[in-house]
């Protein structure tokens, strides 16, 4: 009976522990449903809500029927409402973005197989090229072209593009081999005199031996310039090369031959080398190298020849609005100022008539007489566009020139920097309307500076008017290549660039600084002579308040600008010519008796 009553409250106790845990039990599972079941709460939601249930009575994803959302590869139910969807209200949302990343992904796909299919198509077009180059040298050298049986497959339009290239790649070289053929390379031409000649330059690793010493004036220099430097520094490299490669000789001796007499070539073999340029043909080069014995050299002859002649640009250009507002500084020399303005009467009043004049006047002193030389004219010929500046100060030409540009107030305009001894004709103010463009180009003339005509023609009383004294021959003047006072170029990049250096007192120097730093701009500087820009021979005193490199600029250009060479030495040796004539004058008058 005891035992009966145990297993009774035992059996009671266990029921009540298991029915503890089952409630538990319920409860946990209760709670893991309601947080399974609840919509999503923060900003991002896990990626299992973002994707679409099916519904219970379509358990494919893509079925047709109006309880599936339009997921991805559905068709169905677009404007279907939450209830048709079979999920929580967010999910639509959800499916919006899933397409609207999809279509951006498709997007970008298809925009990489474009870019990836012009790609090919570029390498195939390269690859045509570089085949058609191979086969055009392999028929020059009298072999089969490479890919001939494999030309016949292609069909359509490839063919033809192929073929097209390859035409013209062999056209070019056969045009190529013309220009070394007709050039004097291997056999001289018959020349009609010495003065048709094209000479020699002669080179070494440090130096160019020139005969065109150009504005250093060097008939010896390292080279100044970069594309000479490129120029012989590759000519240099390709014969190196040329000499260290194995020659079809050397292929065919043994290993042990090639080691005992092959040499390895370094720059410092070279001894010289020569070159000249037919500006039609090509450049001729020739260089000499040490060879393997003291008595043995090595001479390499290359030759660069000229393409054909490319049609870069054809434009039409239109001056008919374009005026010129031409500067000039002035301190006192009122009678150069007169002959000045009669030059620019004819000129830009009556001929051109698109021009503007600025004359910045430096003191007070003659300066009523500057102000009634502009009012005559304005009078006589109805002139009104000029302007007059003066500045209480000293003389300083960059200062001038600046304050005239600055003080433009129209538009954009063009300018050009002028001195009073300078003479100009219509055709240069059109040249210099043609060379310059706003942001891309600025002129810099090399003008012809004329010699002093006394001694050019012998004594004053036999001097023409100066019209007639603008002769362009080397007993008359000379390119003045080391002058940058008269340049052309717009108001805007004058500005930008930062105008003169107006710290620059006197004569001479602050041309230079603005020629550089144009120079180091990207704007494209135009530096050619002009028929049509003289400078007027003057009396040049040089000042002893100069710095001495300026009253060293100074001498050396009075020096330049009395006369030619030959007659600045006629000059030195007159008293020897003059002895030389008193004595046959002598001999003349007493003959020897026979």
């Amino acid at each position: 009976m005891l035992l009966a009553v145990m297993l009774r409250r035992g059996l009671l106790a266990w029921v009540s522990r298991v029915g503890g845990v089952l409630v538990l039990l319920c409860c946990s599972l209760s709670l893991l449903y309601v947080m399974t079941c609840s919509p999503p709460h923060s900003d991002d939601p896990p990626l299992s809500h973002a994707l679409p249930r099916a519904s219970p009575n379509h358990p494919s994803q893509g079925g047709t029927g109006p309880g599936v959302g339009a997921g991805v590869g559905g068709t169905g139910g677009a404007g279907a409402g939450p209830a048709q969807s079979g999920g929580p209200p967010g999910v639509q949302s959800y499916h919006a973005l899933l397409l609207e990343r999809e279509e951006q992904h498709r997007l970008h796909i298809s925009s990489l197989k474009k870019q990836i299919a012009q790609l090919k198509e570029a390498l195939q077009e390269r690859s045509q090229q570089l085949k058609g180059v191979q086969e055009s040298l392999k028929r020059t050298a009298g072999g089969p072209a490479e890919g001939q049986e494999a030309g016949a497959g292609f069909q359509g339009g490839g063919l033809g593009e192929a073929q097209g290239a390859k035409s013209q790649q062999a056209d070019l070289q056969e045009f190529l081999r013309s220009q070394l053929s007709k050039a004097e390379v291997t056999t001289g031409t018959r020349l009609p005199s010495e003065y048709a000649v094209v000479p020699f330059e002669s080179f070494t690793l440090q130096r160019v031996y020139q005969l065109e010493m150009g504005l250093t004036r060097h008939p010896e220099e390292k080279p100044v310039r970069k594309d000479k430097r490129e120029e012989l520094g590759e000519v240099l490299e390709t014969a190196l090369h040329s000499l260290n490669s194995p020659s079809p000789q050397q292929d065919s001796r043994g290993a042990a031959e090639k080691t005992q007499s092959s040499k390895v070539y370094t720059p410092s073999d070279f001894i010289e080398g020569i070159t000249r340029t037919e500006k039609d043909k090509g450049t001729l080069y020739e260089l000499t190298f040490r060879g393997e014995s003291n008595n043995e050299f090595r001479r390499l002859v290359l030759f660069r020849p000229f393409g054909p002649l490319m049609k870069v640009k054809n434009e039409r250009v239109d001056t008919a609005s374009v005026p010129i507002n031409i500067i000039v500084p002035l301190s006192r020399r009122t009678d150069k100022f007169k002959q000045f303005m009669h030059n620019f009467r004819e000129v830009c009043v009556r001929q051109d008539g698109r021009v503007h004049l600025t004359v910045v006047y430096f003191g007070k002193e003659q300066m009523s007489e500057v102000r009634s030389t502009l009012e005559n004219t304005s009078r006589e010929v109805n002139f009104k566009n000029y302007t007059l500046l003066q500045l209480d100060e000293e003389f300083s030409r960059g200062r001038g020139l600046d304050v005239g540009a600055r003080a433009w107030k129209g538009s954009n305009v063009l300018l050009f920097f002028c001195d009073v001894d300078i003479y100009f004709t219509a055709d240069f103010l059109n040249t210099c309307r043609l060379n310059t463009q706003p942001g891309k180009k600025v002129f810099y003339p090399v003008l012809f500076s004329q010699y002093n005509p006394t001694l050019i023609y012998g004594s004053p009383e036999h001097i023409p008017p100066v019209e007639q004294q603008l002769v362009i021959k080397k007993d008359t003047g000379f390119w003045r290549d080391f002058g940058f006072g008269m340049t052309c170029q717009y108001r805007s990049d004058f500005i930008n660039i930062g105008g003169f250096d107006i710290d620059i007192k006197g004569w001479g120097g602050e041309d230079v600084h603005l020629y550089r730093k144009y120079l180091h701009s990207n704007l494209l500087v135009v530096r050619a002579p002009s028929r049509g820009l003289f400078h007027l021979w003057h009396e040049k005193h040089c000042a002893d308040e100069l710095p001495p490199d300026q009253y060293r600029m100074c001498m050396q250009s009075k020096a330049m600008n009395e006369a030619s060479h030959g007659q600045l030495g006629m000059l030195f040796f007159r008293h020897e010519i003059e002895a030389h004539l008193r004595k046959q004058k002598q001999q003349n008058s007493n003959p020897k008796k026979t």
